[in-house]
């Protein structure tokens, strides 16, 4: 057996607290085998239906290895579709052994392999960069000399970072028949510093785990620094931009690939907008999930079970396009959407024309504290401000990185904050009338805001509740906004998109949306002291649009 890289590392972590909560909702025998995958004991299904080979060693072009796993059936056919897997960040080519096995079970050639730089794949980690695509193809190219499989039938498949190498591969690689891809991205630029916010926490964490778990290149740690300190942002947002799906949606329409995404609203790390905006890009053949959960979480755990949502898409999918079978897969609606604490919901198309937009005004903070959200826009007979100071966090929180999205989707524990909790001065809050009907929120709700920074730089973090009688609000979305070069004291206008989600507000609810200076998940660009303030004039609107059907 291997010797495989070892260390206690964020899936692992991931993994165990979901066991914890869920060990009734999952199969365990799968979740047992893939803990001992992760910990370098690799258990494979011994089935009649196919053989299995460990110790495989794929040659690259620059002449390092590349380790892997395959399963081939037995059945005797002359050629077999074929599915590759790539391995996720920090994990290695025996993630997918469960999964590998009912593939084969059903007749496909399945092909793990572990990307360079982790497992014991030789080499630097590439962060899906051109050498971890020339990989692909040296992967396919190993297949085609040494194993039966249908050339013009291969379909590539990853969690996190094998997704987003699995979506480029197909932007660049001819004999890609499909992709499946899940907890992906469309922008890494986005994911990595979306309006213009360093993710402090996952940087971190990915940073970390590279060192841990693999063998990273030096731009990795350099360009996390870089984020934090607000430097070399130009060169980064390149080296990122070559990472980014969209960045290739011209190759990738030309390519004609059939492609399955899949992503999560509560995913802080691949938030879903860019996934959004990935899909409505796309003139492929495609297929859109976006779940409740938090980031490869739910699409981990869901490894063996045939009744998983994500899962059974991923096997339709490759079923149609790889094996021909008319399972009814491009029948189905293309967009679903897992609504928070609700079922799935199906979409024609994405943007649809199901789906309407509300602006509400926001109105001068009053004596109560809190300033209104109205239909009707605010006109004070001279100009007004209302300030928010720095230097403290408030109760409007995102929760506990990682836990409270995976609490929240298995057990139905919602991020909540008292209303009448989040500081005045370090906050500001606005609410609407209470709701005469039920608001069912869909898609990328919008912030306009005219403000004015007392310094070149600030972060604004915004969090949109939904408040109950007693005052107690359910975190919907959030969003972080950093301005950067501002004129102090002058006035700007900002934009800020909440990260999209489904959700619905009961009748008799209202509406809160709360801003503040700080939150655990990203960077502040200062740590001096500064003000906003946000300006209500005459013909001078502060905004929040609702998308909703």
């Amino acid at each position: 057996m291997k010797n495989t890289r070892f260390s206690l590392q964020l899936h692992h972590i991931m993994l165990v607290i979901a066991f914890i909560f869920t060990s009734n909702q999952i199969q365990a025998s799968p979740l047992i085998d893939l803990l001992k995958a992760l910990v370098g004991q690799p258990v494979f299904k011994q089935s009649d239906l196919y053989t299995t080979q460990d110790d495989i060693i794929i040659p690259t072009y620059d002449d390092i290895q590349l380790h892997a796993n395959i399963f081939v059936p037995t059945s005797g056919l002359t050629y077999y579709p074929t599915v590759i897997f790539i391995n996720s960040w920090g994990l290695d080519e025996y993630e997918y052994l469960t999964e590998a096995a009912n593939f084969a079970e059903q007749g496909y050639i399945v092909l793990s392999y572990s990307t360079r730089g982790f497992g014991d794949s030789q080499g630097k980690i590439a962060t899906a960069g051109e050498q971890d695509l020339q990989d692909v193809s040296a992967v396919i190219d190993f297949l085609i000399a040494n194993y039966p499989i249908d050339e013009d039938k291969i379909g590539l498949a990853g969690v996190s970072y094998g997704s987003g190498i699995s979506l480029l591969s197909a932007a660049h690689e001819s004999r890609v028949s499909a992709v499946a891809a899940m907890s992906t991205w469309g922008s890494l630029t986005g994911s990595l510093y979306g309006q213009q916010t360093p993710r402090l926490i996952w940087g971190a964490l990915l940073t970390g785990l590279g060192y841990l778990t693999g063998d990273p290149s030096d731009e990795i740690a350099q360009n996390y620094i870089g984020l934090l300190k607000q430097e070399n942002i130009n060169e980064i947002t390149q080296w990122a931009d070559l990472r980014s799906p969209l960045h290739y949606i011209n190759e990738l329409n030309q390519s004609g690939t059939p492609i399955y995404l899949s992503n999560n609203f509560g995913d802080n790390l691949f938030q879903p907008n860019s996934v959004l905006t990935l899909y409505e890009a796309l003139t492929t053949p495609k297929l859109l999930d976006l779940n409740q959960g938090t980031h490869a979480v739910g699409e981990v755990l869901g490894m063996g079970n045939s009744q998983h949502h994500v899962w059974k898409n991923v096997h339709a999918w490759f079923d149609h396009w790889l094996k021909g079978e008319q399972n009814g897969i491009i029948n189905k609606k293309p967009v679903e959407m897992e609504v928070k604490f609700g079922q799935y919901e199906q979409f024609d198309s994405w943007p649809t024309a199901n789906i309407s937009q509300t602006t509400l005004y926001l109105h001068e903070k009053e004596f109560d504290g809190d300033g209104d959200m109205k239909s009707t826009p605010y006109a004070p007979w001279w100009p007004k401000t209302d300030t928010v100071y720095s230097g403290l966090d408030t109760f409007a929180t995102t929760g506990i990185p990682l836990l409270s999205y995976i609490t929240e989707d298995y057990l139905s524990l919602p991020i909540l904050s008292s209303m009448s909790l989040i500081s005045s001065i370090n906050a500001i809050r606005w609410e609407s009338d209470w709701l005469n009907e039920t608001l069912e929120l869909r898609g990328i709700n919008k912030i306009l805001l005219n403000v004015t920074p007392s310094s070149d730089k600030a972060l604004l973090v915004a969090y949109l509740y939904d408040v109950n009688w007693a005052g107690i609000g359910t975190l919907i979305t959030h969003a972080p906004y950093t301005i950067l070069n501002a004129t102090p004291n002058e006035e700007m206008v900002i934009d800020i998109d909440l990260v999209a989600t489904a959700y619905d507000v009961p009748k008799g609810h209202y509406l809160a949306l709360v801003i503040d200076t700080a939150d655990i998940l990203y960077s502040p660009p200062t740590t001096s002291l500064y003000n906003f303030k946000i300006n209500y004039a005459e013909g001078i609107n502060n905004t929040l649009t609702l998308s909703h059907k």
